[in-house]
């Protein structure tokens, strides 16, 4: 029996039955009752993350369409304008930008231009654990600029590691493998933080405040206030993995020679890689040089650079390829998740929470610091229940934004503080059940989930304090504090 999808009917319908709250519209009421199904939905995995979309979008179609519209207490909404906002998401730029990088990624996958940049970095590290150790964190943050796709980047690095746990001689429950297998992983999801094009959930933030405030931040912009932080995360992770996950040895016998006997095995570069590598490095000049050198957006960039890889000839994969290797559950979700923040603000529930927020966390005369204390460990202890942070930043984006607009008495950033709270949105470190490229990695068997929870543990509070530092100082002076 499926209890998850139990929950989340009972909850749904003891919502729409209630009493609708003073100063909350019935449109808010119901759409209040369709996140909590929603978000009961998400935490408990009921159904598959493309089906709740679909499910979702039906119900703000229906419920939403048989609701007064907001402001008139006679005439309904209607089913066509209600349809219309379950699919707004879909004409988002960042839906653009993120099915655009998928398709990068395809491309990556498919070329097989990742594991090739992963093996020449781990030809150079040597045989010490610790070089080793350092190297695939080396890895994972150059396939971020390259591979906009945790979960991708995951796919394509760990069997690499896994193939090195191999021909080093080491067994998969050794305390090597589980050290490189969750040193991989983790490092995957440092760097979502860091560059604003390595995650979906960070379209979802741009998303919200493209339609909310009608600004957006720029690649550069991002990698500017955001990049240090992963930097020094990468540091951290290090020596607490070195530290907590000590290996069996200091040096692995023939190491060296075996990751270039594999780099041999892949053989000499072919001209799909080198056009999709001349390709990736001029798209990420272009997205760092946005707003300086040219006016090009980043959606529109990706759009150009995807294009010229699906052209016959010159390009480097035919569209059935792709499409082969395409995620389109995680488009469906991506673009209902935006439309259920969209409808959220729309029709006020995301207002009548924020103002309860406000109330239950007593955020009243908070300056950003503290906002950020409360707020950034609300979204840390809540991510537990999540699976994907892409489902979390659609549930709580909208929400913070209302909250933050609630508080704006001009001492509060509206945009700046959205911006560094959703960097904690990525901080899926404790589980390896809170984010896809953390089951990739469980899938293994290499670790035990006490190692990967003790040791995630201790990454949190670490990224917590950090984040807390950085918006009293690094960040105020970027001005997003």
């Amino acid at each position: 029996m499926n209890f998850g999808l139990i929950a989340a009917i009972v909850a749904f319908v003891a919502i729409m039955l209630l009493p609708t709250p003073e100063g909350l519209p019935i449109a808010g009421q119901r759409m209040l009752a369709i996140f909590i199904f929603a978000v009961i939905i998400w935490v408990t995995e009921a159904v598959d993350f493309a089906v709740s979309a679909i499910l979702i979008a039906a119900m703000i179609a229906v419920t939403l369409g048989l609701s007064p519209a907001v402001g008139d207490t006679e005439g309904m909404l209607g089913t066509s304008k209600a349809l219309g906002t379950a699919i707004t998401g879909f004409s988002s730029r960042a839906l653009i930008l993120v099915a655009s990088a998928l398709l990068l990624s395809a491309a990556m996958t498919l070329t097989g231009l990742d594991r090739r940049i992963a093996m020449m970095v781990l030809s150079k590290v040597g045989a010490k654990v610790s070089h080793i150790v350092i190297g695939s964190i080396v890895v994972a943050t150059l396939l971020a600029f390259l591979v906009p796709s945790a979960t991708a980047r995951a796919a394509a690095v760990i069997p690499i590691m896994m193939g090195i746990v191999a021909t080093f001689g080491a067994g998969k429950q050794s305390r090597f493998a589980g050290l490189l297998i969750m040193t991989t992983v983790q490092a995957v999801s440092i760097w979502n933080v860091g560059i604003k094009t390595a995650a979906a959930q960070n379209m979802v933030a741009v998303g919200f405040l493209q339609r909310t405030l009608g600004v957006e931040i720029t690649w550069l912009d991002w990698f500017i206030a955001a990049a240090p932080f992963s930097l020094l995360m990468s540091v951290a992770l290090y020596f607490v993995m070195m530290r907590m996950m000590p290996p069996e040895q200091d040096t692995v016998p023939g190491g060296r020679e075996s990751v270039a006997s594999a780099l041999k095995e892949i053989g000499p570069m072919t001209g799909a890689e080198k056009r999709l590598l001349s390709v990736s490095l001029l798209l990420v000049f272009c997205w760092a040089t946005e707003g300086v050198l040219h006016s090009f957006d980043s959606a529109t960039l990706t759009v150009l650079a995807v294009t010229f890889l699906l052209l016959p000839g010159v390009g480097v994969m035919s569209w059935k390829q792709a499409n082969a290797k395409f995620p389109w559950g995680t488009i469906v979700l991506f673009g209902v998740g935006i439309s259920l923040g969209s409808a959220l603000l729309s029709t006020g529930a995301a207002s009548w929470l924020a103002k309860s927020a406000v109330d239950i966390f007593r955020l009243s005369g908070f300056g950003t610091l503290g906002i950020v204390a409360v707020l950034g460990g609300f979204l840390i202890v809540i991510h537990l229940g999540f699976a994907s942070a892409t489902a979390l930043a659609s549930s709580m984006i909208p929400i913070i934004i209302a909250v933050l607009q609630q508080m704006d008495t001009g001492s509060v950033n509206v945009f700046g503080t959205t911006i560094l709270l959703q960097f904690v949105v990525s901080f899926g470190f404790i589980l390896p059940v809170n984010s896809p490229q953390g089951m990739v990695a469980h899938g293994t068997d290499t670790f035990a989930v006490k190692d990967f929870v003790r040791t995630g543990l201790v990454l949190t509070v670490i990224a917590y304090v950090l984040t807390l530092v950085f918006t009293a100082t690094y960040w105020k002076w970027l001005g997003l504090a």
